[in-house]
């Protein structure tokens, strides 16, 4: 696309995802309001126009989902899905999980994530080279979600293969949706009815004996599909992208190697740089919402039934909103991060998202505090929810 061209953005074009910001930076001067014809969905690219349709959910609604093609295919939501529901509901579930993630809690898992990014890393010692993905940011959340939910070490891998399986594309190829695009959890049925036998402190058993009043103002406890689907959630939602925020971290601080020797010498700076990793390469790009309602944006109509991509990763670099937008900076002061999302949604595991990434980056230091990356031989994630490394060779000295 030439800067002659009309502006064109698609989420499922490989050749824009393998560099987007430039087309971002194009639609937030000349399309702040987007159509793409092709695909029948709206985008905006703005900080502020972002902020406010996060915030007003009754006309951006969740209840269809938070990807384009589920969306688009129009598919019913088991309940529990708090991805894809809207309050009340989704304050009710909601608030089951947040006792789960409470910081108290959250910061109670260091030693224990600590332990296991140790023990990784330990076994590369003495390597020369070695895929950071396969064999270290892949494996961190993995074992953290297993721990969390109770599952046994020796199944978590098949656990996260599964649910990374619901997300895959083909290059350019939007997501084929089935009901596998719902968190369907059978997987998780004997994890479940072995934990109601033997209680244990996870989230499973914190689950099975939750009580909560639902939307009839019956209070009750969770029914056994209602726990699938939490846990599947969970799950899904905790894996792929705190992995890809560890390969992010890798790539970046190899192409900065003067900001890396600066956490080398300081390890206090690492939650900052963290964060600016988290603005600068967040690895979702855009969150999907179905309009409710005619709304009127930018001088023209977007019509109820419509299909509404909020561009994150655009709304943090926008220049109205961040000094030197496109420069990595661990030293950045944080504002207005928006990778989280805002408003009802943001994510329930931000928190541990970050710690897990703080002591992934400490540990990753401390073992190998420098490193290269092969640029010729890294492969970008194929999926189109998640932008992300694949695979992150890297040569350690």
């Amino acid at each position: 696309m030439s800067p002659a061209d009309p502006v064109y953005w698609d989420p499922f074009d490989r050749d824009i995802a393998g560099d987007p910001y430039p087309v971002y930076q194009r639609l937030r001067a000349e399309a702040p309001l987007y159509y793409n014809d092709r695909h029948d969905f709206y985008a905006l690219s703005r900080h502020d126009d972002i902020d406010r349709a996060l915030l007003d959910w009754q006309t951006f609604s969740s209840s269809r989902g938070p990807i384009l093609e589920i969306i688009k295919a129009g598919i019913e939501i088991p309940p529990g899905t708090l991805l894809m529901e809207d309050p009340p509901a989704h304050d009710i579930h909601r608030s089951l999980l947040v006792r789960v993630f409470t910081p108290r809690r959250v910061l109670s898992l260091e030693p224990q994530i600590r332990q296991m990014c140790t023990r990784s890393l330990e076994r590369l010692a003495g390597l020369d080279h070695f895929d950071l993905m396969t064999e270290f940011a892949n494996e961190v959340p993995m074992r953290v979600i297993g721990m969390l939910l109770g599952i046994p070490e020796a199944d978590q891998q098949a656990v996260r293969d599964r649910a990374d399986a619901n997300l895959r594309t083909e290059p350019g190829q939007q997501m084929q949706v089935s009901d596998k695009a719902i968190p369907h959890a059978d997987h998780f049925a004997e994890y479940i009815d072995w934990r109601a036998d033997h209680p244990s402190d996870d989230l499973m058993t914190e689950l099975l004996h939750a009580e909560f009043e639902d939307t009839e103002g019956v209070r009750r406890t969770l029914t056994r599909q209602e726990i699938l689907t939490y846990i599947s959630v969970v799950a899904g939602a905790g894996n792929e992208t705190t992995a890809r925020l560890i390969g992010w971290l890798g790539s970046l601080l190899a192409r900065y190697p003067d900001q890396r020797a600066e956490l080398v010498a300081d390890p206090s700076l690492i939650p900052n740089a963290i964060e600016e990793t988290l603005r600068f390469e967040p690895t979702g790009h855009a969150i999907a919402r179905y309009v409710t309602t005619d709304v009127e944006l930018r001088g023209a109509t977007v019509p109820a039934g419509s299909a509404m991509m909020l561009i994150v990763a655009s709304a943090n670099r926008d220049e109205d909103r961040w000094s030197d937008p496109d420069r990595f900076d661990i030293h950045r002061k944080m504002t207005n991060l928006r990778t989280f999302g805002f408003g009802t949604h943001y994510c329930l595991g931000a928190a541990l998202a970050r710690l897990e990434a703080k002591i992934a980056l400490e540990e990753l230091l401390r073992h190998f505090p420098t490193w290269q990356v092969d640029l010729d031989k890294p492969t970008l994630s194929s999926t189109s929810t998640v932008r992300g490394w694949e695979t992150l060779p890297i040569t350690v000295s």
